[in-house]
């Protein structure tokens, strides 16, 4: 049976995420950048809009706009719609769309680009993956179910909330805290804390959005022993593309992206 022809994809971008964008489409020959003229897109094109889901503001209307009218003026000309998206919450991702057979929401997860990059660490390296919440580890558990884990929670000690360790044992490994976004980066901070105080031999951290508003990305900079001590790596993908600026070359920072990804999910 002759297998059917992949069909061209008009990848439309909002201006933050030009660079992310321009990464895709050299992916794959059948990915073009252009601006959309609504009379003659062809039925057999498929339009992609990637959105930028560090929730800046002008990207959210952005995904807003696209998605209200492109949706009305495409779905009468036989286009697919394809829209997609790196959730933040796994669980919750069934709840949160509803959309007809012409348009086609696709969900990636960033934690592949993650493993793949701890096989790349030394092997002396005993990775331990620690969540900062229950919840953080109800969403990636399953997908990280080869690796030891430590399930952190906060406990309430007077008017104060404390981090502490609530299962597993971080001592004498490489700690990788993993979780969905970070903003001011507080929780990380006391977490990578509690995993020192228990003996952890180094600790690191990933999060699929670094949304860090108000440049509290600083919080983390490497600017002497102690910080370098802190957070041995900082890995982010570059869902927020002013973050990816920001972050350029400053260690513990490393930008893991999402451009493969993105590009094999639009080949349907």
């Amino acid at each position: 049976m002759e297998r059917p022809q992949k069909k061209q994809v008009l990848l439309f971008y909002c201006e933050e995420a030009e660079d992310l964008a321009r990464k895709v489409a050299a992916h794959s020959d059948l990915v073009r950048l252009q601006s959309i003229n609504w009379s003659s897109v062809g039925a057999e094109e498929i339009l992609f809009v990637f959105a930028d889901m560090g929730c800046v503001p002008s990207s959210r209307s952005f995904c807003h706009i696209c998605t209200s009218y492109a949706v009305r003026c495409l779905i009468y000309s036989g286009v697919t719609f394809l829209f997609q998206l790196v959730p933040l919450n796994e669980s919750k991702r069934k709840e949160r769309f509803y959309f007809n057979d012409t348009i086609l929401p696709v969900f990636e997860t960033g934690i592949p680009l993650l493993k793949q990059r701890l096989q790349q660490l030394p092997k002396s390296d005993k990775i331990v993956v620690a969540f900062p919440d229950d919840g953080a580890w109800k969403r990636f558990h399953k997908l990280l179910d080869h690796f030891p884990m430590v399930i952190c929670n906060k406990v309430r000690e007077g008017d104060k909330r404390i981090v502490r360790i609530k299962e597993g044992d971080p001592a004498g490994c490489h700690v990788v805290i993993v979780d969905d976004l970070v903003q001011s980066g507080g929780t990380l901070i006391e977490c990578q804390k509690v995993l020192a105080a228990h003996g952890a031999a180094k600790v690191s951290a990933y999060v699929t959005h670094g949304v860090f508003p108000k440049r509290s990305w600083e919080r983390f900079v490497h600017k002497n022993e102690e910080s370098e001590k802190a957070f041995a790596h900082f890995w982010i993908t570059d869902s927020c593309p002013s973050t990816v600026k920001a972050i350029a070359s400053k260690a513990p920072f490393e930008v893991l992206s999402l451009a493969g990804s993105i590009a094999d999910a639009l080949q349907i």
